[in-house]
């Protein structure tokens, strides 16, 4: 019954790095290297909608970052395009639901933390003419837009630059990621947000205290903006016993958001970092044997996995009306009325 109910859903995964794993294979490869190795993960997990976060590592910042961007773009629309019988590269609701109703996997471009834009935010319609459609303005740290939740001490709110890009990506309908933002900066965006907002990846805090998840007043703000929350499989943001780690973690997670926020503001953001750490990383430099337990996931390290977590929703006794709305419902209604 709840294999039967996963794929009768439409389900959302918010967050997945993959493409950063196929960006990593020369041009000539990502379309076959995405159909080979991420694909049949896809089709396995039941995914109908991934969101692809553009992410720039370290080395590329701060002088190659826009050329990382556009470069991981321009992955994204090629591995569309060469397995354009399997999934699309949507822009708006309408895509989505034609992706959905010819049984093809619907792609969606997001920026994490935007290091290719920094200040001048009128990129943000260049990006937006590329297909992006969600992005994220910090991540761990400090940029020119907004404090990352590591920087939570500082208590700093957006800059002038990052007000300004609330207000643009409002205007050209791109959803606003409030994933990775530190405390202040969330605060100060429900203020003065005025379409809804989204958090592609984060936990709760009141079950994990960790300054990556969201407190219960941040997920109340979210819900009353209409927007969603996508909760993390990350095992760190989860729990601070490896002992604890498991599907039904994620679930007590999903239903504290539930009770906070409503059955309509909950959905999933797996972040499935172990998987595509063992893509990137060269086999002649570092093992991931010894991976920090943070990224051990037994039976969740990739998208396969997925089903397990409608397993657990199953277990735990939620309606099937609520499950079919956390697992991809709720991302899919906030897409089609607030996106592109």
């Amino acid at each position: 019954m709840p294999l039967a109910l996963h794929h009768r859903a439409v389900v959302a995964d918010a967050h997945n790095d993959l493409l950063m794993a196929v960006a990593a294979r020369p041009p000539m490869r990502w379309g076959s290297f995405f159909r080979e190795r991420w694909l049949p993960q896809l089709r396995e997990g039941g995914i109908d909608i991934q969101v692809l976060p553009v992410f720039i590592d370290d080395q590329y910042r701060p002088e190659g970052a826009l050329r990382q961007t556009l470069r991981m773009i321009e992955c994204a629309h090629v591995l569309a395009e060469a397995n354009a019988d399997q999934v699309v590269l949507c822009r708006d609701g309408a895509d989505i639901d034609a992706a959905l109703a010819e049984g093809r996997i619907a792609l969606v471009l997001a920026l994490e933390s935007a290091p290719g834009i920094d200040a001048s935010v009128e990129l943000f319609a260049t990006l937006f003419r590329l297909g992006v459609r969600i992005a994220s303005i910090a991540h761990w740290g400090r940029t020119p837009l907004a404090d990352g939740s590591r920087e939570d001490a500082t208590g700093s709110r957006l800059t002038v630059p990052g007000v300004e890009a609330l207000g643009e990506m409002e205007r050209l309908g791109i959803l606003f990621d409030i994933s990775h933002l530190g405390a202040s900066g969330v605060e100060h965006v429900l203020e003065l947000a005025t379409r809804p907002l989204i958090a592609t990846h984060s936990c709760a805090r009141a079950l994990r205290d960790h300054h990556r998840n969201l407190t219960d007043e941040q997920i109340r703000g979210v819900a009353a903006t209409g927007g969603v929350v996508c909760v993390n499989f990350v095992p760190d943001f989860l729990t601070d016993e490896q002992a604890k780690v498991s599907t039904d973690r994620i679930v007590d997670h999903i239903e504290h958001i539930v009770s906070v926020a409503g059955t309509d503001h909950v959905g999933l953001g797996a972040d499935f970092v172990r998987e595509v750490m063992h893509d990137v990383t060269p086999p002649c430099c570092e093992s991931l044997d010894d991976e920090d337990p943070m990224f051990d996931f037994p039976g969740l390290e990739g998208p396969a996995g997925m089903p397990l977590v409608t397993e657990a929703l199953v277990r735990r006794g939620l309606p099937e009306a609520d499950i079919l709305k956390i697992l991809g419902g709720n991302v899919r209604r906030l897409m089609a009325t607030h996106m592109g």
